[in-house]
């Protein structure tokens, strides 16, 4: 079948595979490079690797705006007897010093983040997957379960209330996540030129 449009007339049906790569033209070895890296992008391993690196940056990134936000406050941080706070005793090094400290202390905090993140997206991304696969069916119950799963998975070492508790909290997260992405994805209206 030859579609048309928008270049789309340039696709061909992908080459045979059981002919060995060397053997192929650039464009056909660039349609199986590609075929090979879509595979890969859909794979549960694959959706796991790039939720684990989204989540990775993402962490990052607003680990590093909290770590930033949190010098604007120094009266939570408590004196006992005559001894003199941790502001204080920052605030009498020289300048330099202090910002070298400070920048430490925002790369600690944005990397402890990144980590969180990043951990959290693969194990919920996998999950979500080999739940997904495992049903054969791509509705909002995937994620209920998948965020059921990895909210249990990560509050296991608390107890079972605290499984119960992360499973109920990721779950319900989830599933308002995807109400709010799926529903965007209602029928268009019959005729949306005449308002």
């Amino acid at each position: 079948m030859v579609y048309t449009g928008f270049g789309m007339e340039q696709i061909q049906p992908p080459p045979d595979k059981n002919v060995p790569f060397s053997q192929l033209t650039p464009d056909q070895q660039g349609e199986r490079g590609a075929q090979m890296m879509m595979d890969f992008m859909t794979s549960c391993p694959g959706k796991s690797a790039i939720s684990g690196v989204t989540g990775f940056a993402l962490g990052g990134v607003l680990g590093l705006f909290m770590a930033s936000m949190a010098y604007d406050t120094p009266l939570h941080v408590p004196t006992p007897g005559n001894m003199q706070s941790p502001i204080q005793q920052m605030a009498d090094l020289p300048m330099k010093q202090q910002i070298k400290l400070q920048f430490a202390d925002m790369g600690k905090r944005s990397y402890s983040s990144a980590k969180n993140f990043g951990y959290i997206g693969l194990i919920y991304a996998g999950v979500e997957c080999v739940v997904e696969s495992t049903r054969a069916k791509n509705d909002i119950y995937n994620g209920v379960s998948a965020g059921c799963i990895t909210g249990a998975g990560l509050a296991y070492k608390s107890g079972p209330q605290a499984a119960a508790i992360g499973c109920a909290g990721f779950a319900l997260f989830s599933a308002a996540i995807d109400m709010y992405m799926k529903s965007e994805d209602g029928t268009p209206p019959e005729n949306d030129f005449n308002e």
